[in-house]
């Protein structure tokens, strides 16, 4: 099936020839299904908090972060492509919608309006202001969201990537110390470098904080090959086979290289303003203060377990109540070692307003139990497909991890992903069809068997930008 030229190319990307064997196999056979039982809801999967509890669950976050080491975790990869969709589309091919209309309506109104006008052409028309945005001038089109300027302050704006900086500051600081780690592609990695290089100093004197700031990419390892629509082997025009980027499901090793106990993990477009940040910073706390209470009472079942002390009865109370697994009728003390023995991870959920993303799920697995996953449509059958429309809540990618075992040690996380989850999509390249393969989702199947955890937040917490015009929104507009 390869050729010497294939295997080369194979061994570069620190693939092995059977590994993509396999996902050529995925392209004939597809991925299976989720097995969904109902959607998640209040009382049933999804834990609501009175203002109290998330207060106290704040405070004892806030009580232990001396002794733990945490790290923000932003994917941040990519280029802001979707975001400008809309504006290439009018500057390349005359298409004006209502975005454009309101993009050009409000064009002072955003906060990168000084930068864009320092260098417009004199008397420059509508098509010129678009072009200046996304082409030249100020070349948003080929940046990434974190080097968007998002929001304006009297003192100056900021660009998505400085607003993580502040929010860090918030709430995952230990001992005077921000740690927090970017992925990036590697054509942005210059960028990202040197803006924090310049902006770095101002922000720790203003948070009174240090920052510890790390990059990755994503490696080349988790890239998947692309096939013709028949599922033979793509290749280029010079006879080489095609990799693709696997989607954000691979930087579950990014992850996995993060030495910390709690890792946040939030969207580089997910920001909002100062005036705004608010429940964002006090949720965020909750979320972790909920964590690390889990997390003790598993590690005092599990302790229970090991030493023969265990009322199997009560650890199979705690797990069903409290980590949200629903257990067979007949279980044994290996299968609740299993669950207590495994990263944890509590999920902000948003009711749906209307917003994409994925819903949160009661999944059966085939040890017979029943736990929380956040599920994308891809994954539901069309004969379940009614449930996803029963969802309440949707996944803003607002989560907490705790990624150590009871004795300290980091869990291999890539040991904990499905395999069996992923998506095929039709893309092309050089004008040629082709079918791209992505891995399961860094918070869908790459996380599918951790303990998962749901907590209601509200929804000024989720501020994301998936469009230009979503920056004139109250949440990012004052």
């Amino acid at each position: 099936m390869f050729t010497d030229k294939d295997l080369q190319q194979i061994k570069a990307h620190g693939l092995t020839p059977e590994a993509v064997e396999k996902q050529i196999e995925n392209f004939k056979q597809g991925f299976p299904y989720l097995k969904v039982v109902k959607a998640a809801s209040p009382g049933d999967g999804i834990t609501v908090l009175t203002g109290q509890e998330a207060e106290r669950a704040a405070a004892l976050y806030d009580e232990r972060t001396a002794n733990l080491r945490v790290v923000k975790f932003v994917p941040a990869s990519g280029a802001a492509t979707r975001m400008f969709k809309e504006l290439f589309a009018f500057v390349n091919e005359d298409k004006r919608g209502a975005g454009i209309d309101k993009l050009l309506e409000n064009i002072e109104k955003f906060a990168f309006w000084p930068e864009l006008k320092a260098v417009l052409p004199e008397g420059a028309d509508d098509k010129t202001i678009v072009e200046y945005i996304v082409k030249k001038g100020l070349e948003y089109g080929s940046k990434p969201k974190g080097l968007v300027t998002f929001h304006a302050y009297p003192e100056g704006s900021r660009k998505a990537v400085e607003e993580h900086l502040v929010e860090g500051a918030m709430y995952a600081a230990c001992d005077g110390k921000v740690r927090i780690h970017f992925t990036v592609s590697a054509e942005h990695m210059d960028g990202f470098k040197a803006l924090l290089a310049e902006k770095l100093p101002q922000y720790e004197k203003r948070c009174g904080v240090k920052y510890d700031i790390s990059f990755s990419v994503q490696k080349p390892s988790t890239d998947t090959v692309a096939v013709n629509p028949d599922n033979t082997l793509f290749r280029t025009d010079q006879g080489e086979l095609l990799f693709r980027p696997a989607g954000h499901g691979a930087l579950i090793e990014n992850l996995n290289d993060i030495d910390a106990d709690i890792v946040f993990i939030k969207n580089i477009d997910n920001v909002t303003t100062d005036a705004r940040k608010g429940d964002t910073v006090l949720y965020k706390e909750a979320l972790a203060g909920v964590l690390l209470e889990l997390q003790d009472g598993a590690f005092k079942h599990l302790e229970a377990l090991r030493t023969g002390k265990a009322d199997l009865a009560e650890t199979a109370q705690f797990i069903t109540e409290k980590l949200c697994v629903k257990l067979p009728e007949q279980y044994d003390a290996a299968l609740l070692e299993k669950i207590l023995d495994r990263p944890m991870r509590v999920c902000g959920m948003v009711r749906n307003e209307g917003e994409p993303g994925g819903g949160p799920f009661w999944v059966a697995a085939a040890d017979g139990t029943q736990s929380l996953q956040i599920a994308e449509s891809s994954q539901i059958s069309e004969a379940d497909m009614p449930l996803m429309k029963e969802a309440t809540h949707f996944n803003p990618v607002d989560l907490v991890c705790a990624v150590k075992n009871s004795r300290g040690e980091h869990f291999d996380l890539t040991a904990y992903v499905d395999p069996s989850t992923g998506f095929i999509s039709s893309k092309s390249a050089g004008g040629r069809e082709l079918r791209a393969q992505e891995l399961p989702g860094l918070w869908n199947g790459a996380m599918a068997d951790w303990t998962t955890v749901f907590v209601d937040v509200p929804v000024s917490t989720f501020s994301p930008v998936k469009v230009v015009q979503d920056l004139l929104r109250p949440q990012h507009a004052e």
